[in-house]
């Protein structure tokens, strides 16, 4: 079952327009929650590495005045509301940095 992590009746009232449902939370209090899960709403990156997928509701004409703001349906639809997909992995920073040394000596011509 999926996971909305929303203190904003808009959003899940928009969610479920567009038939999703699931577990409702306002808060992470332990990444166990979202483990291996497709997770509605926006989280930090860190626990985001932790859920299978983040779907995010972006809002492309939302206007300024409005960031910030829990939204009703009504303001989401005319602000655009479409919904985007993310997978984030952790990849832990020495293995990242000899990877990327790796490559870069792959990609600069050797002079010789």
């Amino acid at each position: 079952m999926p996971i909305i992590v929303s203190r904003h009746r808009g959003l899940v009232q928009w969610l479920e327009e567009q038939g999703i449902t699931g577990e409702i939370i306002s808060h992470i209090s332990d990444p166990k929650q979202i483990r291996g899960k497709i997770v509605y709403g926006v989280l930090p990156i860190g626990l985001a590495a932790e859920a299978d997928t983040v779907v995010t509701v972006e809002l492309p004409k939302l206007a300024p005045e409005l960031r910030g703001k829990d939204l009703s349906v009504e303001e989401m639809k005319a602000a655009g509301a479409r919904l985007r997909a993310f997978r984030v992995r952790r990849v832990y920073y020495n293995d990242y940095r000899q990877e990327n040394e790796r490559i870069e000596k792959l990609a600069i011509p050797q002079q010789g």
